[in-house]
């Protein structure tokens, strides 16, 4: 009975050379190989890969254009699409889902691929390539929003938020019974531990955690949704409504934050784009030529220049109704008083060229003085 029971199990047995144990270690070349891939999908592992390379891409571009590749500027980070309330809340939507594959130098990419590769090959196998894509883009999403909401001026990227969202999703399904107990107990607590520490991390600085909360959160939403359709594998339907709540459940939540969050900034940089734009009318009374009559630019000073500086000052009044950082709410009280000098140069020279006389020389030299002071405490050149 014994021989009879170890031939049947021994059918089951895999070959000698396959017990992994009793193969010599592997050479260099082979573990060469074996790191690259990482980087090539292949089944149950197939939407990672090309998320990596995208990624990893996307950051290869960017360098090979110029952008510093330990740390990029924002002017290049927004080029490339990086998420700022005042862009993203101006019509720039798609900035919601670019930034999720934009890194903020190398390291930052380095260790956000370690993460998403640890991820991925933990959980793709169970979810599958269309959960788990529908997954990395929709938590991509609801940290994308979370960051909108928490800072009204920072630029952000990374797939850090994607990749909590992840973590989510494998959290809620480690909470179930999907998963055998003794794998879920220790898969539980090593997940667990790292994404305490990494919000943990998140609070010194630097670090968008309202990315992260909010990556987690739609991970978790996700992950206890899906567990439905992955205990009835058979439910093709079921598995497809699975995603469709969340994504629908999310659109309605993005749409409703997006309407809600103000975009101050948004606000304050367009005035600022006006004012910029009526200050060249205005100062292009000085470019008259040198054969215009004192009539002419008289007319120029007064009902041109003035005209667009009061117009000026009337923005900058609006402005001071915003709810700005106080640095910005300065400089905007620098702005109203370089107007104000404008406004009064202006009038001292329309006068000059009208009444044709020198009494308003030491006003306007005044003027000039001033405007050169303010000016200075603006930076500007």
């Amino acid at each position: 009975e014994l021989q009879h029971k170890a031939e049947e199990l021994q059918q089951n047995l895999g070959a000698a050379e396959d017990d992994i144990l009793t193969q010599p270690p592997a050479t260099a070349r082979e573990g060469i190989a074996g790191f690259f891939g990482l980087f090539i999908p292949r089944k149950d592992y197939f939407i990672t890969p090309i998320l990596v390379d995208l990624n990893i891409l996307l950051f290869i571009a960017m360098v090979s254009t110029g952008v510093d590749i330990m740390l990029p500027d924002s002017e290049s980070l927004l080029w490339w699409g990086a998420n700022f309330r005042p862009a993203t809340l101006n019509g720039e939507w798609w900035r919601l889902i670019t930034c999720c594959f934009l890194h903020i130098g190398i390291i930052h990419l380095l260790m956000n691929m370690y993460a998403l590769v640890y991820i991925g090959l933990l959980l793709e196998p169970y979810l599958g390539r269309t959960r788990f894509t529908a997954a990395y883009l929709l938590t991509g999403i609801t940290a994308s929003v979370a960051s909108l909401w928490w800072h009204d001026n920072t630029v952000s990227a990374g797939a850090s938020g994607a990749i909590f969202g992840m973590y989510g999703v494998f959290l809620a399904m480690l909470t179930t019974n999907l998963i055998e107990k003794e794998a879920r107990t220790a898969l539980l607590t090593s997940i667990g531990i790292f994404v305490v520490y990494n919000l943990a991390s998140g609070m010194k600085g630097g670090i968008d955690n309202a990315a992260h909360l909010g990556g987690l959160a739609g991970g978790l939403v996700m992950g206890y949704l899906f567990v439905f359709s992955l205990k009835r594998p058979e439910a093709q339907p079921l598995k497809y409504l699975t995603i469709a709540i969340p994504a629908l459940l999310f659109a309605v939540l993005t749409v409703g934050a997006i309407n809600y969050i103000p975009n101050t900034m948004g606000i304050y940089q367009q005035k600022m784009k006006d004012f910029g734009a009526m200050e060249e009318k205005a100062l292009a009374a000085y470019e008259l030529p040198e054969s215009a009559t004192y009539e002419q630019k008289a007319v120029a000073f007064r009902d041109s220049g003035l005209y667009y500086w009061n117009k000026n000052l009337a923005l900058l009044h609006e402005v001071e109704q915003l709810d700005l950082p106080v640095d910005y709410r300065l400089r905007n009280e620098k702005l109203l008083e370089y107007t104000e000098l404008r406004i009064g140069s202006y009038t001292a020279i329309a006068k000059m060229y009208e009444e044709n006389t020198n009494e308003y020389d030491t006003e306007i030299e005044y003027y000039n003085t001033q405007l050169g002071i303010v000016l200075d405490s603006l930076n500007v050149k």
